[in-house]
């Protein structure tokens, strides 16, 4: 160990006692001297601290904590000076931090090509349109028990509103691209490729609900090209287009219909306010016969006018709205569309349902018509024993891919079937899969159909499909 010389002793008595007069202390000791490197003592940096705040105050300004006044903080980053920002003004950094964020910040393709839960990275998916119950139900909204059950929920329906977020996003872009001279094959797969990109499709955790409808003119419901179809949709054209997603079995099943000729406008708008007055007339213990009552009442009250010839608006008295459940597009509960039906039936707290209405031109009562093309395995279906192996087999697909969820024939083509007609028939003659065939009114008439799902939650039904079209 060196020692050190009585020379050294004073001048370091000497520089301890100068650091003391300005409130320093030696950081450390070098060979018996005190190293250069000076730092504050901990009552100088409060005192420094103290001075720094008074100084902001005294000029009217606040900085950050720990913001050093001369163009750097403490950690060596510029300060809002340095940014751009005149002197004492903190702005400068927010701003170049929200711009930043901003720019990151991911926004829907034209075509649309990025997942929903891309835009919302939070997780927390828009809402649906909020609407009170009916007067005796009314005290719900004040509840403080019903609105903590209502939380209870919350990861539950926010599955749904992702479905439903992907379906306006979905239909948002079909409408700019839907015109006269479109092939029905080319638009109904365009239309399902963007539900598959937008909900990031994953076998039967999230999907496609049901095949894309796009029943033309007399065609109510349930019809979708098959392979080889070369249907063109034209200008006099009525269109039902309904689809469904899902997350979870968590479905959302909503419908409009698309006419580029304003002769069919009033058409249209006695469906889509019959529609809305069934929304409105729904609500937890609403008799499912007063919702048909209201739809019907509404409905009934339009009329259009064809060739000259005057047509009351008929609402279609055997195509109903259902309760939705988890993976079965059909509840056990419908929704008439008249009055007279379903009287003792009754909406329960915590239920989604799909309101949908048709009005027509003709008859008001649709058949079953045309090829097939929509299939659906029964639900709650036990073990049945099939003979045919090619059923075994296509049966394990439609578990694999669809489970309980509507497919048609254009799905299994897409996934490399091919030869399953026998089987498919065999299903069906078995009971294990339902055909869903067209439903029509007479040839001549026109039919339009506007749908929503919408949830029963404790306080107040939430809209769940509701967009700005409709």
């Amino acid at each position: 160990m060196i020692m050190a010389n009585e020379d050294s002793t004073i001048r370091k008595k000497d520089l301890h006692d100068r650091f003391a007069a300005v409130g320093l202390q030696p950081k450390a000791e070098i060979d018996g001297e005190s190293d250069v490197t000076l730092c504050p003592s901990k009552s100088a940096k409060k005192k420094a601290k103290k001075k720094a705040a008074a100084a902001r105050k005294a000029s009217g300004v606040e900085h950050d904590e720990g913001l050093a006044p001369a163009g750097t903080n403490d950690h060596g980053a510029h300060s809002p000076e340095a940014n751009g920002a005149t002197p004492g003004d903190s702005r400068g950094m927010s701003k170049k931090k929200s711009k930043s964020k901003e720019s990151t910040k991911k926004v829907q393709t034209d075509p649309p090509e990025v997942p929903v839960a891309q835009l919302f990275p939070r997780g927390i998916f828009p809402e649906g349109e909020w609407q009170s119950y009916q007067n005796d139900q009314r005290w719900r909204e004040t509840s403080e028990e019903k609105r903590v059950q209502a939380r209870l929920q919350n990861h539950m329906i926010n599955e749904a509103r992702q479905a439903a977020e992907v379906h306006r996003q979905v239909r948002q872009y079909m409408r700019s691209i839907i015109k006269p001279g479109i092939s029905m094959t080319y638009m109904c797969e365009t239309l399902e490729d963007t539900v598959r990109m937008l909900i990031q499709a994953k076998g039967l955790e999230a999907g496609i609900a049901f095949p894309t409808g796009c029943s033309l003119n007399h065609i109510a419901a349930h019809w979708t090209p098959n392979a080889g179809d070369k249907t063109v949709l034209q200008y006099d054209d009525v269109m039902k287009l309904d689809f469904g997603t899902h997350i979870n079995g968590h479905i959302v099943d909503s419908a409009f219909t698309v006419a580029f000729n304003p002769k069919y406008d009033p058409l249209l708008n006695a469906v889509k306010a019959a529609t809305n007055a069934g929304i409105q007339q729904a609500g937890v213990d609403a008799r499912l016969g007063d919702v048909g009552a209201a739809i019907q009442e509404v409905m009934e009250s339009y009329e259009i006018e064809l060739e000259g010839k005057t047509h009351q608006v008929k609402s279609i008295r055997n195509l109903c709205g259902h309760s939705i459940d988890a993976y079965q597009i059909h509840g056990g509960k419908s929704v008439p569309t008249v009055k007279g039906g379903e009287q003792g039936v009754r909406m329960e707290e915590g239920e989604f349902f799909a309101i949908e209405t048709f009005g027509s031109t003709g008859k008001g009562y649709v058949h079953e018509d045309l090829e097939c093309s929509h299939y659906m395995k029964n639900f709650g279906v036990g073990h049945v024993p099939l003979r045919l192996p090619k059923a075994k087999q296509l049966l394990g697909v439609i578990d694999r891919n669809f489970g309980t969820l509507a497919f048609c024939k254009r799905y299994l083509d897409r996934l490399g079937e091919s030869k399953y007609q026998m089987a498919l028939k065999s299903l069906c003659d078995n009971g294990v899969v339902s055909p869903c065939p067209p439903l029509c009114d007479q040839r001549g008439s026109y039919v339009a159909q506007f749908e929503h799902t919408f949830y029963l939650h404790p306080h107040k039904k939430e809209v769940l499909s509701r967009g700005d079209d409709y």
